[in-house]
């Protein structure tokens, strides 16, 4: 946080409105307030306080706050108020704080009680000037508090030390020290903390002891499960180095039995290898006793069949003779069905005659063979006739479609070669279009550059003619304001000159009878010096220095505005030039005029290529069907020549 400028106006002891520019006084990175006591240094520091969170610090705000900032020495009809200009966290802000004030009543008589106020402003390094940010008491506290990063308490104990506390400090004794200091820095939540540390101690502690208790039960557990092979330590629960005794007991009962683990399972390893070895020799038992129940159930069943041989031969005999007899049967089944079948010939035979024709009833094997014969051939040349005749039918209906398909291609054929004719103008229209919608994308995304930096010519010009009326009108106030000055500063020296012409006089008023002079020291005084009409008294030349004094403060504010406008002028016309705002509004419009007309025409861009792309694609497809019809054309005349050689084949037939 950086202040750089404190006005007050009838707050503590300055009843005028007095101005601290803390920009000149930390020119050479440090300063000091200083001062009789009651000059008013507490009071700028407080003023500070009070413009920041709207109180002042500690125990020097009273109840009615507003009556106790004002300054006694004020004038009844100026009101109390404090304005800071500071800069925190990158922004410059300013702040001002009007108290509630209790004035006279416009009408009547009487006073009445104007509720206190609260601005705060943010100053716009862009545009040169102050903006308004907000009149509310809360959202300027918060906003204040959101940038220092410290409530106001903090900030007193933090930034504003009270004057009187260290004073009382250095002469206290340790304890009083001790409070002091608590009070002054507010160490009451590091007491806090250290109860609370105090508190998880004892938690802890407890916790300690319930958890060493519970070590030691299961300590006693293992003990007696381990036998002498763990001795416990004599150790109460809550004392140092319970646990670690503990896990040192359990380690070494832990390594003696692992100890006998081992024994065990050596033990155990030799038991499973003597308990394999009789497995492998039951199992070898096992297997013989198989064995021989196998062999002697194969000796019984050898006596069994050597008892039923000559049974077997026999079977074997008659099985022999069943061989042969299956080889004549097919033979002699053979025979019986010719049998039955000329039986049946033989029965038909005469029913057959019946239906012959007359010249054939009585006719031989031979002729009725030859007559057969000629059936069958006249039968095969009428069925040969009449396959001729659908064929011609498919033939005639083949060539008529393709009569049909040819007249299809040949519209297909012309429709397409007419479209082709047209298509190089096509292509080099449409192409056409694409290039100027290009040319025109790039001719608004080139006016798009152009179009920011003619608009901060605009406004910076803008600003450069109201920064130029401005500086007219500040640097006609800086001039009556230093005029001003001149007038008051000759006006003090005059009256300081009639003082000092005057000053016997004023000097022989205090002079008594008896009492030596300030100036000879005689105590004799036969002609003192009289006043004169016109005599300028002290307080008569300090009005005059203070309207001096006034008036040279508004000539610095006034050279000091003057400096802030030209330098805002002068960047504004470094920005914009010597053209005139007129003559840039208007190439501004026409560069936008331009733009616009770009953007519409880059607009058909896509729809141009889109339209191209399908012209392509139609040109593509009709190429294709000339080339399929002419190739169709092709397969159609072979087809056709083929149904001519087929059509004068069957005719040749």
């Amino acid at each position: 946080m950086r202040l750089h400028r404190l006005d007050l106006t009838a707050f503590g002891p300055f009843g005028t409105a007095q101005s601290v520019d803390f920009d000149d006084l930390s020119g050479a990175g440090l300063f000091l307030l200083h001062g009789p006591t009651g000059a008013g240094k507490t009071s700028v520091l407080d003023a500070v306080c009070y413009a920041l969170y709207g109180s002042v610090p500690g125990a020097r705000q009273g109840g009615g706050q507003g009556m106790t900032l004002r300054s006694d020495h004020a004038a009844v009809g100026t009101r109390t108020e404090v304005r800071l200009e500071l800069t925190v966290a990158g922004r410059r802000l300013e702040v001002t704080r009007q108290p509630p004030w209790e004035r006279p009543k416009l009408r009547g008589t009487g006073t009445t009680v104007d509720k206190a106020q609260t601005w705060l402003r943010e100053y716009d390094a862009v545009t040169g000037s102050w903006k308004d940010l907000s009149r509310s008491h809360q959202e300027i506290g918060e906003e204040i508090t959101q940038l220092l990063g410290m409530s106001r308490e903090q900030f007193c104990q933090v930034v504003l030390l009270p004057q009187g506390d260290f004073a009382r400090f250095l002469r206290a004794d340790a304890e009083a020290r001790g409070k002091l200091l608590g009070r002054l820095f507010d160490t009451r939540r590091f007491a806090e903390v250290e109860k609370r540390l105090a508190e998880r101690r004892r938690t802890t502690e407890a916790r300690v002891r319930e958890g060493d208790a519970a070590l030691l039960a299961d300590a006693h557990r293992m003990q007696q499960a381990a036998g002498d092979a763990m001795e416990l330590p004599e150790l109460a629960p809550g004392e140092p180095g319970l646990a670690e005794a503990v896990l040192g007991a359990a380690a070494v009962a832990r390594s003696t039995a692992r100890e006998l683990l081992t024994v065990a399972d050596c033990r155990l390893t030799a038991r499973e290898s003597a308990q394999a070895a009789a497995d492998r020799d039951l199992a070898d038992t096992r297997e013989l006793d198989r064995l021989q129940r196998r062999f002697a159930e194969a000796r019984e069943r050898a006596a069994r069949l050597a008892e039923g041989d000559d049974a077997h031969r026999a079977a074997q005999r008659r099985m022999e003779r069943a061989r042969k007899a299956e080889a004549v049967a097919p033979a002699l089944d053979l025979r019986d069905a010719a049998a039955a079948e000329h039986d049946r010939a033989s029965a038909a035979r005469p029913r057959a005659r019946a239906r012959l024709p007359r010249d054939l009833a009585d006719a031989g094997a031979a002729g009725l063979a030859t007559a057969a014969r000629r059936a069958a051939e006249e039968l095969g040349g009428l069925e040969s006739a009449r396959r001729a005749e659908r064929r011609l039918a498919e033939l005639v209906q083949e060539q008529a479609g393709l009569d049909r398909q040819e007249r299809a291609d040949e519209d297909v054929l012309q429709e397409a070669e007419a479209w082709l004719a047209g298509w190089e103008a096509t292509r080099a229209g449409l192409q056409d279009r694409v290039e100027a919608a290009r040319q025109a994308t790039a001719r608004a995304d080139q006016l798009d550059g152009q179009r920011d930096p003619a608009r901060r010519r605009l406004d910076a010009a803008g600003r450069r003619d109201r920064f130029a009326t401005g500086a007219d009108e500040a640097q006609r106030q800086a001039l009556a304001a230093a005029e001003h000055a001149v007038n008051t500063r000759a006006h003090w020296l005059d009256l300081k000159e009639q003082r000092l012409n005057g000053i016997a006089a004023e000097l022989a008023a205090g002079l008594t009878d008896g009492a030596p002079c300030a100036v000879c020291g005689a105590t004799e005084h036969p002609a003192p010096a009289r006043r004169t009409a016109g005599h300028v008294d002290r307080e008569a030349e300090d009005r005059a220095l203070a309207d001096h004094q006034a008036a040279d403060e508004r000539r610095a504010r006034a050279e000091r505005r003057l400096g802030t406008v030209r330098e805002a002028l002068a960047a504004a016309t470094a920005e914009a030039g010597d053209t005139p705002t007129a003559r840039l509004a208007e190439e501004a419009g026409e560069l936008e005029e331009q733009y616009t007309r770009a953007r519409t025409a880059a607009s058909g861009l896509h729809a141009a290529q889109e339209e191209l792309r399908r012209a392509e694609h139609e040109r593509e497809q009709r190429v294709a069907a000339r080339q399929q019809a002419a190739v169709m054309r092709s397969i159609r005349s072979l087809s056709r020549s083929t149904t001519a050689a087929k059509k004068s084949r069957l005719f040749g037939k």
